[in-house]
Parts: structure tokens; sequence; C-alpha cells
């Protein structure tokens, strides 16, 4: 089972200053319509490689279009041994939808 949170729970995480990283699972050419300032670039298929480069002990919050990439990113985080790893529900789409309405990931 997978840990999810909506994207206004990220937005609160974030607004309150809390340690988060968020990290975007999709692809370049999907970064190139609607992207997320505050997060860092990690396409799924290269996740596996940059493993080494986060910290176990952070906490994360998994990021794609709709939810299912990332869903399966922090899977494989938490099978790795990361421990504060969340899904956000919903991807990019629902961010656009409930965070930032500026956003048209379509």
């Amino acid at each position: 089972m997978v840990n999810e949170q909506t994207c206004l729970d990220i937005k609160s995480r974030l607004d309150n200053g809390e340690p988060l990283s968020i990290i975007d699972v999709r692809e370049p050419e999907e970064l190139a319509i609607a992207k997320l300032d505050v997060a860092t670039h990690i396409p799924l298929g290269e996740l596996p490689d940059k493993l080494d480069t986060l910290e176990k002990g952070k906490a994360y919050a998994i990021l794609c279009r709709s939810g299912v990439r990332s869903a399966r990113a922090t899977l494989f985080m938490t099978e790795q041994g990361f421990t504060d790893v969340v899904n956000i529900e919903g991807g990019i789409m629902q961010w656009a939808q409930d965070v930032d309405t500026s956003l048209r990931p379509e």
C-alpha cells in the first residue's frame, strides 16, 4: 500500500515550512507543458540510478501527471528503505485544479 496525500495537504505542508522535497517523475517533455518550480525532476526511469543522491531520512512527496507513475515511484522508494515518502494524489492534474489554477497540464 502506498502512502498518499492530497495536493492541498502537500501545499499546506510547504506553506507551514515543513522540510518536504517534491520529486517530479514525469518526462522532460511533460515539464515543458507544466511544472512546479519547487520540484526536483527525476524521470521515473532514472530514479533507480539517482537514489544514491537522495537522503533516506528526508521527507519526499512524489508527483507525476495523474498519480500512477508517482505511486510506483513511492512504492519503489519505500521498498528501498525510504521512510517518509508519499504519493501526491491526482498528480499535477489535480494540483492544477486545487492549488494553482494557472497551470495548464494538458
